[in-house]
C-alpha cells in the first residue's frame, strides 16, 4: 500500500524542529508522496527547499485567500513565473475565506480569478479552498471553466449536493481529518464521491484525526482518515490507498514509491 497526502503545510513552524523525523515517520506509514500547497510566495519558497532535500514531496504555488489583500500585479507576475517552472505541480493554495476578515471578499475573489487564468495558461491544477464562500466560489468557477480548469477541492465539508455540483464542475474532492471526528456530518458526502475522483489529505498541522485530535497533525496520521474513508464507503482500506494515490497521481502528474 502506498499514500499521498494530497495537502500538508511541511513549512509551518510546528515543524521547524523535527521536519526530518516527520518525513520519516510518513515514509515508515508508507505515505510515499506529500504535496505541499503554498499561501504566499514566501512559503512557496520554502516549499521548495524542503522538495528538494526530501524525495517524494512536491509543491504547489498560490495565494491563499488570508495573503491577498497585498498582492498586485507584480505578485501575480510572480505566481505566474513560477507555475510555469517545473518546481510547482498545482497552483494552490487558493480560492475564498469569508469567515475571517484577512482580506476584502472583492480583493478574494479577484485574485482567485486571476489565479485560475494562471492554471489554465499553465495546464496545471489548483487546489481550492472554500471557507463559508462557496456560492460565490462556485461561481466564479463556472465563469472560468472552459474545459480547461480542473483541480481539487481540498478539507471538502460541504453537503452532498454541493459535491454533485463540484464534480459536475470536473473537480476532485479531498477529506481530511475532520471525517474522523465525533460530530463529523459529512459520512453521505464520503459516500458520492466515485473512486475516480477522491483524494486523501491531513491538512497538517490541522485538523489532526481521532485518535490524535488535540495534537500536531502530521501526514504518518493519514492512515487513520484513509481508514475511516473505507469504513464510511464500505471497502477495505487497501482499495481506498489504491484510488486516492492513482488520483494523485493523475491529477498532479506525480509519481510516487511506497
Amino acid at each position: 500500500m502506498k499514500l499521498v497526502d494530497t495537502h500538508c503545510h511541511l513549512f509551518w513552524e510546528s515543524f521547524s524542529d523535527d521536519l526530518p523525523e516527520v518525513i520519516a515517520r510518513a515514509k515508515e506509514e508508507r505515505v510515499g508522496g506529500m504535496i505541499i500547497p503554498s499561501t504566499n510566495i514566501e512559503t512557496f519558497h520554502r516549499a521548495r527547499r524542503i522538495a528538494s532535500d526530501f524525495p517524494g514531496v512536491f509543491t504547489a504555488i498560490g495565494i491563499h485567500p488570508h495573503d491577498a489583500a497585498g498582492v498586485g500585479d507584480e505578485g501575480m507576475e510572480e505566481v505566474a513565473r513560477a507555475a510555469e517552472s517545473d518546481e510547482a505541480c498545482a497552483v494552490g493554495e487558493i480560492g475564498l475565506d469569508y469567515h475571517y476578515d484577512f482580506c476584502p471578499p472583492e480583493k478574494q475573489r479577484e485574485i482567485f480569478a486571476r489565479q485560475l487564468e494562471i492554471a489554465k495558461a499553465t495546464g496545471l491544477p489548483v487546489i481550492i479552498h472554500n471557507r463559508e464562500s462557496t456560492a460565490d466560489l462556485l461561481a466564479i468557477l463556472r465563469e472560468h471553466q472552459d474545459g480547461k480548469l480542473h483541480g481539487q477541492f481540498h478539507c471538502f465539508d460541504r453537503p452532498p449536493d454541493v459535491a454533485e455540483e463540484v464534480l459536475a464542475l470536473g473537480f476532485y474532492i479531498s477529506f481530511t481529518g475532520n471525517v474522523t471526528f465525533k460530530k463529523s456530518r459529512l459520512d453521505d458526502t464520503v459516500r458520492a464521491v466515485p473512486d475516480d475522483r477522491l483524494l486523501v489529505e491531513t491538512d497538517s498541522p490541522f485538523l489532526t484525526p481521532v485518535p490524535f485530535r488535540g495534537k500536531r497533525n502530521e501526514p504518518s496520521y493519514l492512515r487513520f482518515i484513509t481508514a475511516k474513508l473505507a469504513e464510511i464507503r464500505g471497502v477495505d482500506t487497501e482499495h481506498i490507498a489504491a484510488v486516492t494515490t492513482r488520483n494523485a497521481e493523475t491529477l498532479f502528474h506525480i509519481s510516487v514509491s511506497g
